[in-house]
């Protein structure tokens, strides 16, 4: 005979098997925890190695704009400081630059319609034929410099792509 009752027995064998699934439980989750730590802390070595790639890119695409934007403004000033060797003195004199032209150039540069041309229009502005050719030869400086811009954009992009893969 045995001197533990069965219900005692049973209690004792439902307490045993609570604190089975309990430690499996505990251990299961402590597991799962630390493959989760590990995956978190890979994560976080490929981003950090991903934005190395992208500081290093972006600084090798902003040194190479600067450089190529410095090229294009020494070339657009130069061509600038030779407006009077190629439209002289005489040639101001001797050119007339009216308020249509003035008005019709304005508008092309804001990308706009012109207003219509009027009687006045055919009248001397008082431009010179010099401030002209200078003006013309900035905006194509500016159109050069945004040109070299939207080229190092586009680099950058592609570098940016790449450095994700």
């Amino acid at each position: 005979m045995s001197l533990i009752p069965w219900p005692y027995r049973w209690l004792a064998l439902v307490l045993l098997a609570a604190a089975l699934v309990s430690f499996g439980w505990v251990k299961g989750a402590g597991h799962v925890q630390a493959q989760w730590d590990a995956a978190i802390q890979q994560q976080t070595l490929q981003a950090a190695v991903v934005q190395k790639r992208q500081a290093e890119a972006t600084v090798k695409v902003v040194t190479e704009y600067v450089d190529r934007v410095r090229v294009v403004r020494e070339k657009g000033d130069t061509i600038i400081k030779e407006v009077p060797v190629y439209v002289p003195v005489q040639a101001d004199a001797a050119c007339t630059i009216n308020r249509g032209l003035v008005r019709l150039h304005d508008a092309a540069a804001a990308g706009e319609l012109p207003e219509p041309a009027g009687d006045a229009d055919a009248a001397a502005a008082g431009i010179a034929l010099s401030a002209v050719a200078g003006t013309v030869a900035g905006n194509y400086q500016s159109c050069h410099e945004n040109a070299e811009q939207l080229r190092a954009l586009q680099v950058w992009i592609s570098e940016m792509a790449a450095t994700v893969r």
